[in-house]
């Protein structure tokens, strides 16, 4: 038996990162810093409502932790993998840069190096120090509902070479990365939110496509400051159904045995159903976080819920006192985390030294977010990839003529992606809106083009709407219709009913909507813009009116 003593408990507190609700800080977090010497907290989108608050929400989380004894500062993570998973993007926050496929699009290695800088400034000038990001999943699975558009691609070296980039943009800016979801979720069509993938390969298999780009993360003069292990069984790896999380062999053997890794590593939260929900294959958060740490991991994440929080904490103190969890384990593991900590954040000096007053602040702010966005725009416009007919670009209307665009009627992507603070959704989780924020603002674009009418289509409509005399041409937009197949079932009526009018069609996310579509190529553009974002519909509109085009590709086979 050992005894908890103050050091155990301030020890076993190092192990994990946790949430909290709401722009200030709360009863909750202060207790978890306080009381259970929590070391890294997770900021999220209900965390954020502009750079200053989170700058000054940031000061007070550091100075809770000074006051109550913290040997080091906090580690302040934040889910920025830019693209759809922007948690600290907003017009009164970060700027809103290009995710993954996006990034790819533009073949340039050097863009994605300089926005994972940019973002990374951004987030080191508000007190972030920690980024999940890159993701290092090869989408060899094109149906896969939680990863997509979030990977570089389906090619291993391409992933490889991009992620690397982003790791190194990151880091040059002062901010760790974290490699994610080791050892590979890009090969399933099952979301670990609400269950458990399984993905069946053997370790070779792995070691072909999965492992390609973490070996390039792991490995090398500069390996990345730390790998999050996400929720999938990999039975022809661990001989089990083992979520990779919670799995020595994973951790313990494969990446830091056979790959020589000794970063930081991170859960991937265990509040997900893989591991919270025991029928869908899970154990439940508090048992999780007491296997993740015997299977080698160094931080649990755990994002939600204050119950679940303690819960963990006292899990791990009970099996810490019993001996089921070896304590010098946990020592070593504190002793990577404290370097991370040093290279990435410093002493209290660094995070509550002088403060500049809020004038100054803003100030450089503004001119950093000045330069971001340009950057932006630039990446965006270099992403925009015209497909397929670029003979039918740009657009020419005669005087009077409308556009009518078709947008889909919002459908819950994935709990990566979707709001999960009930801005979309309504208690009973019904959509509050079915033409989305992101689809009024490409219809605002377009309308600045040519008079337009916005038609918002859902899988009930039968007739086509909108389709008169007076319109000159047709915007088409899609998301994911390879697996809502509504959509392109509604898409041939659209086109059967515009005979002669061009018709242009967007894939505002993945871009696998039309694959097998060749009947389509003859009768139309098709333009991918790799996520339903303003700025990507603001590049989009750009191509289409203006001819404006980089040199954006698709990073996928299709």
């Amino acid at each position: 038996m050992m005894t908890l003593t103050d050091e155990v408990k301030r020890e076993i507190g190092q192990h994990f990162v946790f949430g909290f609700h709401g722009h200030e800080v709360s009863e909750d977090i202060k207790t978890l810093i306080q009381d259970y010497h929590l070391g890294s907290i997770i900021l999220m989108k209900r965390n954020v409502h502009d750079a200053k608050q989170v700058r000054g929400l940031i000061r007070q989380l550091q100075t809770i932790a000074k006051e109550a004894g913290h040997e080091r500062p906090l580690l302040i993570g934040i889910d920025q993998e830019n693209g759809l998973v922007s948690a600290f993007s907003s017009p009164t926050a970060g700027t809103q840069f290009p995710g993954a496929m996006a990034l790819a699009a533009t073949g340039s290695v050097d863009i994605a190096f300089d926005v994972s800088a940019a973002t990374a400034k951004e987030l080191k000038m508000v007190g972030i120090n920690w980024a999940y990001s890159p993701v290092a999943d090869v989408n060899s699975d094109s149906r896969n509902p939680v990863i997509g558009v979030r990977s570089f691609g389906d090619n291993p070296a391409d992933v490889a070479r991009y992620a690397s980039a982003v790791a190194r943009g990151l880091t040059s800016s002062g901010v760790a990365p974290s490699a994610k979801h080791f050892p590979g979720h890009g090969d399933t069509h099952i979301d670990s939110h609400l269950a458990l993938p399984r993905i069946m390969k053997s370790k070779d298999e792995l070691k072909r496509t999965e492992l390609v780009p973490f070996e390039h993360l792991v490995q090398g003069i500069n390996p990345v400051a730390s790998v999050m292990i996400g929720h999938m069984a990999l039975p022809g790896l661990t001989g089990d159904d083992t979520p990779a999380s919670l799995s020595p062999v994973v951790t313990k053997e494969l990446l830091r045995k056979e790959m020589g890794y000794d970063g930081v590593v991170v859960t991937d939260c265990l509040e997900m159903d893989a591991i919270a929900v025991p029928l869908q294959g899970g154990c439940g958060v508090e048992e999780g976080a007491i296997r993740s740490l015997a299977s080698g991991i160094d931080v649990v994440m755990v994002c939600h819920t204050f119950a679940r929080h303690i819960g963990s904490i006292k899990a791990t103190y009970a099996a810490v006192e019993s001996g089921r969890l070896n304590f010098s384990d946990l020592v070593e593991g504190g002793k990577r985390i404290a370097r991370m900590k040093e290279t990435f954040i410093g002493g209290w000096s660094e995070v509550l030294g002088e403060e500049s007053d809020d004038a100054a602040f803003e100030e450089a702010w503004k001119s950093l977010k000045a330069g971001n966005t340009e950057l932006s725009r630039k990446a965006y416009q270099m992403s925009s990839t015209v497909v397929r007919g670029k003979d039918k670009l740009p657009l020419k209307l005669v005087e009077e003529a409308k556009v009518v665009l078709f947008t889909p009627a919002i459908e819950s992507l994935n709990k990566a992606v979707d709001d999960a603070d009930g801005v979309l959704m309504d208690a009973a989780g019904r959509l509050r809106n079915t033409a989305g924020p992101s689809y009024l603002a490409l219809a605002d674009q377009v309308q600045k083009r040519a008079k337009t009418r916005h038609v918002v289509y859902s899988p009930n409509d039968i007739e086509v709407k909108g389709i008169t005399a007076d319109v000159g041409a047709v915007i088409f937009v899609l998301r994911n219709a390879d697996r809502s197949v509504w959509q392109t079932q509604y898409l041939d009526k659209v086109v059967e009913a515009c005979k002669a009018i061009p018709v242009v069609l967007l894939a505002s996310c993945g871009p696998y909507d039309l694959a097998g579509r060749a009947d389509l190529r003859d009768r139309t553009a098709y333009v991918a813009s790799f996520e339903f974002r303003r700025e990507a519909f603001e590049a989009f509109v750009a191509v289409v009116f203006d001819g404006l085009e980089g040199p954006g590709r698709v990073p996928v086979g299709l």
